[in-house]
């Protein structure tokens, strides 16, 4: 759709904005929001929302903790229902995790210090500054003025409340606010089809792949009992053998040894974050001081399957093949180094990703409160489907081609993905900064 731009236009006097609608005014933030309204005198005995850092999202905030006003009162952030929430800290900040406040229990609400709350006052629509306050010039220029160090930088309150932008009178403001609200719902909706359509393709790709090491290319193989009671039938020709009969398993090296005094070298180290689903993150590996005689002990070699200990159970047994991406490279003890001699890796690395494997693993694991583990006589009990080689390698080609089909796809997915997004942060950049005359817009259905 083409928008039409304002009739007339003047100079803002300030570089990164430029022109303006002619009859908008230069405000800062301060004189039309209150930041960090003042907490009031209520019922401490009521419930309240209460929204830790993760629950606030862009445009939604989760609202499913309550507490009581009594034990939250002292010491977190306090907001009531139109308040806008933002987070201040990165990298919440940079991903615009920020939402208008709405039913919250007894109309208030208590959070995570490291939200800011701004309550508009009669000068400002709370809706049209949520969107005002996704733009990028306020942005970057937030993101700039972060202190402190890492993972820990804030945006300083100072740079919120004299952020200088342009703004119409609050009737327009909340058509504007009512325009972006139905075309960002619209360019949202596509976004959730594409990434809808990604996790279809996941669970697809699981699919393939399970059927594949279980069942085989030929459907018309005779089967019989797997001997295993949640695999059921395989085809008769396969043996089943136990993972400690086809490889050898090699532990990792634990942190936290004291090496004052002796002698020691620095060597690149695979931590459980570089073992992704299928591949290997090598963006950042972490490096630890051994002792020298320790390098072969633990050094990975050309074909090892790599297999995550545990953490969150989507980690549980995580791998993929190492193909000597650095050398010379050790892997710590939550990450085991396992060495095929009777099968191929890729084969093994496809058994343990498939779905009967991934059950058994969790059907072992060590659970504890949303984490788990595997230890290592567990992994080599895993039971392996092995078929003759050349049957092996005609399937792992099937697969190969089908995996590479599904990529495609999903990268196309990913790519649209970031187009719509894009297109919402122009379009929302448009229209806060007066590019484009919404006045006269009439919602036709989303």
């Amino acid at each position: 759709m083409k928008y039409q731009a304002y009739a007339d236009y003047k100079d803002s006097g300030i570089e990164w904005l430029g022109a303006v609608p002619t009859h908008w005014h230069l405000a800062r933030i301060k004189y039309i929001a209150e930041l960090t309204p003042k907490k009031p005198n209520v019922q401490r005995n009521l419930q309240c929302s209460f929204v830790p850092m993760e629950k606030l999202k862009t445009n939604s905030i989760v609202l499913d903790e309550e507490r009581l006003i009594d034990d939250v009162y002292d010491g977190y952030t306090y907001f009531q229902n139109e308040d806008i929430l933002m987070a201040k800290v990165t990298p919440c900040f940079e991903n615009k995790n920020i939402a208008v406040a709405k039913e919250l229990v007894n109309q208030i609400g208590f959070g995570s210090t490291e939200i800011f709350v701004l309550r508009v006052n009669e000068e400002a629509s709370n809706r049209y500054l949520y969107y005002r306050l996704q733009e990028d010039s306020f942005m970057d220029i937030a993101t700039a003025a972060m202190t402190g160090a890492g993972g820990l930088k804030r945006v300083p309150s100072e740079v919120v409340n004299n952020f200088t932008a342009a703004f119409p009178f609050v009737d327009e403001q909340e058509n504007i606010a009512k325009f972006l609200d139905h075309e960002t719902a619209k360019i949202d909706t596509l976004i959730e089809k594409q990434q809808q359509l990604i996790k279809l393709l996941k669970e697809k790709r699981q699919a393939v792949i399970s059927h594949a090491v279980t069942k085989g290319l030929n459907p018309n193989a005779p089967m019989r009992d797997s001997g295993v009671e949640w695999l059921g039938e395989v085809p008769e020709h396969w043996v089943v053998r136990r993972l400690k009969h086809t490889s050898k398993l090699q532990s990792g090296i634990p942190k936290g040894k004291d090496l004052t005094g002796k002698i020691n070298i620095s060597v690149p180290m695979l931590r459980v974050a570089n073992v992704q689903d299928g591949y290997l993150d090598l963006n950042d590996v972490h490096e630890m001081a051994i002792e020298p005689e320790q390098l072969q002990r633990y050094s990975l070699e050309y074909g090892d399957v790599l297999m995550n200990e545990g953490g969150d159970n989507d980690k549980l047994g995580r791998g993929a093949v190492w193909k000597s991406g650095v050398v010379p490279c050790i892997h710590q003890n939550h990450v085991f180094a396992i060495r095929p001699y009777s099968i191929e890796p890729e084969w093994l690395d496809l058994l343990t990703s498939a779905s009967y494997a991934k059950f058994y693993f969790f059907m072992v694991a060590k659970q504890s409160t949303n984490l788990a583990s595997i230890s290592s006589t567990n992994i080599k009990e895993t039971p392996l489907l092995i078929p003759p080689e050349m049957e092996r390698r005609e399937i792992m080609e099937f697969v190969l081609r089908k995996l590479e089909a599904f990529e495609n796809i999903e990268e196309k997915c990913s790519a649209q993905i970031i187009l719509f997004q894009e297109r919402r942060t122009a379009l929302i950049a448009a229209a806060v900064t007066g590019k484009i005359d919404v006045r006269n817009f009439k919602a036709t259905g989303v």
